[in-house]
Order: C-alpha cells, then structure tokens, then sequence
C-alpha cells in the first residue's frame, strides 16, 4: 500500500468519525434510551392499527405510483429510510432518493477518475459524494426536530388555553396547527386531519411519535393518553408540561454553549496530525518517506491512528451530555 493511499484512507477515517462524533445533533437521547420510551409508549396502546400507522399524505403519494416503483419500496430498508425522510419533513420517496444517490456517486467518481487517475481517491470521492443526499437529510431531520423541541412549549400553552375556553381537544389541536409555524405546526395539522377523518386520537398520537422521534414528544404523547385512560385536567397538565419543556430547552442551549470549547479543542487536535503532514510535504518533499519505507513505519502509522480514534471517541463521550 502506498504512502498516498494510507493518507487518503486515515484523512477519510477520521474525517468521518469526527463528523459523526461532533457534527451530529450533541444533545438528546441516546438511541437506546429512545427506543425504551418508544416502547413504553406503544405498550399503552391495544390498538394494533395503531402499531400500523401509516401517514394519509404517504398514502395519498402512493396512489400515484407506477407498479415499477412499488416494487421498488416494497424492497430491505425502504420503510426506515421513508421514515427518515417523514422526520426530515420532505415529501421525497424513498426509491428516488437512493436513485439519486446512485447518480451523484457514479458521476462524481468518473470525473474524480478522469481528472485525478483511476484509484482509491477517485472511488472514496464517489461514496462521498453518493452519500451527500442521505447526510444532508439526517442535517434536515436533526435541524427539524431541533425547531419543533423549539415551538412545542408555545403549542402546548396554544393548546391549553384552548382547552380552557372550551374547546373540545382536536379543535384545541386544529388551533395549535393555525398558529404555530412549520414544523410544529405542520405535524398538529397532520394529527387533526387524522382525528377529524375518523381516526383514534391514540393512534394520531402514536404517528406523531413516530414523525417525531423526541424525548419532549415522547413525554407529552404520554402524558395525553395516560390522562386520557385515568382522567384529570387536560389544560393544567400541557400548562405544566409546557414549562418542563421550555426549561429543558433552556438547559441543553446551556450545556451546548458550556461544550462548544470542548468540540473545538477536539477538531483541533484531530487536524493536527495531518495540518503538520501536509506541511511537512510541501516544504521538505521526502521527509515522510523515511517512515513509510521503514519496516516499521506502516505499523506505527495504524497505531497512532488506533490511538486517534480511541481519543476522539473518548472525547465524544465526555462532549455528549445526555437531558
């Protein structure tokens, strides 16, 4: 292996692990724990069509559709990636995005190999590029979920002070869906046309979860169905609810600020091991090759980037904070 491919490999190597490490959503649940409250909340339901929603504005895309293309969605992992793109807030199908991956990295890996040579540069230039389409709608998932945590503290008070004036509560739900923005207002929209078209309230609930997959979400459709099973005041309950979650928002803004200095140290020292190679090669052209010829040398470039990878995880964990 030469010395070019085993720098092109660790600058992609750690380039994507940073990239996930640190330009991924830092706050929030874990998956896991996600995953445990998502469970709980469908162990409230015994309605199995509730376990089956499905959007009526996929439903309506879906009448559209040739034979060719449901035979294209019926195929492994086109489910989570419509959920995904139901998150991000897109009305794009799942079998269209991968087809415009597909293109992107195929026409950017024969220009990468006509201008820069057949090889591993040209191929990794490929991947990257066919995967722009997926990394830019997990950043419009994240940025959306981001302002919907954002609005929801004003939806539950729109709520509640609906309820208190009388309001039955999906009208309470149709006013929250007229005066808040996209997106929290877009998703309300949704749960009342599925309630006003027939639906269980549970089952809308459920589909909001399922569109919006956070810890905020998660407790207030909670909330509402428990009160829904055992009774109470429904206004009293989304006026504190609202509070718990304006104070929450509060306090990962906090921490993200308190841990900006953290990230920054750590794109720094990950960048500087190949900032002083690339240095080093541009003004002492050979230097580097009495490494990588040595016996050695390989062995030596794999350990320090074991010992990166470890450090850049180890300070993944100690930037994340968990709310």
């Amino acid at each position: 292996m030469s010395d070019q491919t085993i720098f092109i490999l660790m600058i992609f190597f750690i380039g994507f692990l940073m990239t996930q490490a640190f330009v991924a959503p830092l706050m929030g649940s874990s998956r896991k724990a996600r995953r445990r409250l998502r469970e709980r909340i469908r162990d409230l339901s015994t309605d199995q069509d509730a376990q089956r929603h499905v959007s009526l504005v996929r439903d309506r895309y879906l009448k559209e559709l040739s034979p060719l293309e449901l035979k294209l969605l019926s195929l492994p992992g086109m489910d989570d990636l419509q959920r995904l793109i139901d998150q991000a807030g897109s009305s794009q199908l799942p079998h269209r995005l991968v087809l415009t991956g597909l293109v992107t990295a195929i026409a950017a890996g024969v220009a990468a190999g006509l201008m820069l040579g057949w090889g591993l540069g040209a191929a990794l230039i490929g991947v990257t590029a066919g995967a722009m389409p997926f990394l830019l709608l997990r950043r419009k998932r994240a940025q959306r979920l981001a302002r919907f945590e954002e609005q929801l503290p004003d939806a539950l008070t729109v709520a509640s002070r609906a309820l208190r004036a009388g309001m039955p509560f999906n009208e309470a739900i149709n006013l929250v869906a007229q005066e808040i923005r996209e997106p929290a207002g877009k998703e309300f929209g949704i749960v009342f046309t599925e309630i006003n078209y027939g639906g269980d309230v549970r089952a809308a609930l459920l589909g909001l979860l399922e569109r919006v997959p956070s810890v905020a979400v998660m407790a207030t459709v909670t909330s509402v169905l428990v009160q829904r099973e055992t009774g109470g005041n429904l206004a009293e309950l989304l006026d504190k609810l609202a509070d718990v979650v304006r104070k929450r928002f509060r306090f990962q803004r906090t921490v993200r600020t308190l841990s900006a200095d953290g990230r920054l140290s750590a794109w720094i020292m990950a960048l500087i091991p190949f900032v002083i190679a690339a240095a080093m090669t541009v003004t002492m052209p050979g230097f580097l090759n009495l490494l990588i010829d040595d016996p050695a040398g390989p062995k030596l470039i794999m350990l320090a980037l074991a010992f990166m990878t470890a450090g850049i995880l180890w300070m993944q964990q100690i930037v994340r904070i968990d709310v």
